[in-house]
């Protein structure tokens, strides 16, 4: 009698980074509110200050870290993430750098989950992604999204993520049809990411007024928590997302925006991130 095959394990839920994720999530909404995300780009706008302005997005009410790995062609990105990944860049930032600035944030911050976003090419580099896994997790990641991966092409990278215990977060759009977002859903470790609108990053000063239905549709099949980001800018936005049902809500091209021109306004971008916290509680 020939013994039934297996199917191969496929998701990264089940993994330490992914309950840390969720942790996070479920310790927001035990209060009434929703987890807060902010986004940081590393290396911005050098090194040294990109740490002071992570630190101080975590002082300021973050649930959870995004870190934003620069990068020269990033396809999800708006004006706002290009200019300041190319600054970076031009500042000598590098994968190996960025790995190093979130093992310094997970020193200071041990508290709070971070989740890297990069690119296939950054974190994949042809082959499996396992070096980089296996880098993010000993960084001190608690997960990774992957912008232009999806789970059609994912089960290699997933495979090694479980080894390392790391979270991989999928995403999902307006675009996305409902039987695909259910699939993607289940996928997906730790938390969900659902981009509010068509097109890339950066702020708007209305979020669709057919943001509520995609959120409370995406909610309805995701068994893993669901962030919405891409346009958020201002605590209105945050009551929103959270009336709608999200857990989470992910701000990055208005905090980068608050930082200046040059990217030293510190105080400025703090100041906004507390305002955000207070609409998210």
């Amino acid at each position: 009698m020939q013994a039934d095959m297996a199917e191969p394990p496929t998701g990264t839920d089940a993994t330490a980074g992914a309950r840390r994720i969720r942790a996070a999530f479920e310790s927001a909404g035990r209060t009434g509110g929703i987890a807060l995300v902010p986004y940081i780009v590393a290396g911005y706008p050098d090194a040294e200050r990109s740490l002071a302005i992570a630190l101080a997005a975590v002082d300021g009410g973050a649930a959870l870290l995004e870190v934003g790995l620069p990068y020269s062609d990033p396809l999800a990105d708006g004006a706002t993430l290009q200019r300041a990944s190319q600054v970076a860049l031009a500042a000598g930032a590098t994968l190996e750098g960025s790995l190093r600035l979130i093992e310094r944030i997970a020193t200071a911050r041990p508290a709070t989950p971070i989740v890297p976003m990069g690119y296939a090419n950054q974190v994949l580099g042809g082959g499996d992604g396992e070096a980089a896994a296996r880098r993010l997790a000993d960084s001190g990641a608690a997960g990774v999204i992957v912008a232009d991966l999806t789970p059609d092409e994912g089960a290699p990278f997933e495979a090694v993520a479980r080894a390392a215990d790391l979270a991989v977060v999928y995403l999902v759009a307006p675009t996305t049809s409902p039987d695909r977002r259910a699939a993607v859903a289940a996928r997906s470790g730790g938390f969900l990411y659902c981009v509010s609108l068509v097109g890339v990053t950066g702020a708007r000063t209305s979020l669709p007024a057919s943001v509520g239905q995609l959120i409370r549709s995406v909610v309805s099949v995701s068994p893993v928590p669901v962030g919405v980001g891409f346009g958020v800018s201002k605590p209105g936005h945050v009551r929103a997302i959270a009336r709608a049902g999200a857990a989470g809500v992910i701000v990055a091209s208005a905090l980068v925006d608050a930082l200046g021109p040059a990217g030293e306004d510190v105080d400025r971008m703090a100041d906004l991130v507390a305002r955000l916290a207070d609409a998210a509680r």
